[in-house]
């Protein structure tokens, strides 16, 4: 089967930012700073523009390790329409902390408001610093997106 050609770096940061303002779900990677064992996570996120916000438990090993690495990648859409982002925690609040305004976009956007669970919550906000993505090995070739948290092109 002969892949589809390839998109124009500007068609794959359009379709980029297309999925990432429409899907809802991501596997997050983290790792343990201290011992560099690697931890992946599927949780619901909302695309800010600039960073993927989820939220989880700060006493989950994903918390945990969010809070000690400041570091993430985030994995969304297919293996044949993947976007893969390495991301630098900017921001972590707590669930009743967070803005009523911000936690209400959470909610309609992912379908999961987790200021009314009895567990604490925290959003963390991961800022993209690099964001590659490609459908098919004809895509590898210019596959990053964004360095530096630039778009490129």
């Amino acid at each position: 089967m002969t892949p589809p050609p390839a998109r124009s770096t500007q068609q794959r940061i359009q379709d980029t930012v297309h999925r990432l303002e429409n899907d809802v779900d991501a596997w997050i990677a983290s790792a343990d700073p201290s011992t560099g064992t690697p931890y992946l996570v599927p949780l619901s996120f909302h695309w800010d523009g600039a960073a993927v916000i989820v939220a989880t438990p700060p006493a989950s090993v994903t918390g945990r390790n969010l809070s000690s690495s400041g570091r993430a990648r985030v994995g969304v859409g297919t293996t044949r329409d993947v976007v893969l982002i390495e991301g630098v925690v900017t921001d972590i609040t707590p669930a009743d902390e967070i803005a009523p305004e911000a936690g209400d976009i959470f909610a309609e956007r992912s379908g999961f408001d987790p200021r009314v669970l009895s567990t604490p919550y925290a959003y963390y906000r991961i800022e993209a610093r690099r964001i590659q993505a490609w459908r098919e090995v004809n895509e590898l070739d210019g596959r990053e997106l964004m360095r530096g948290g630039r778009w490129v092109g």
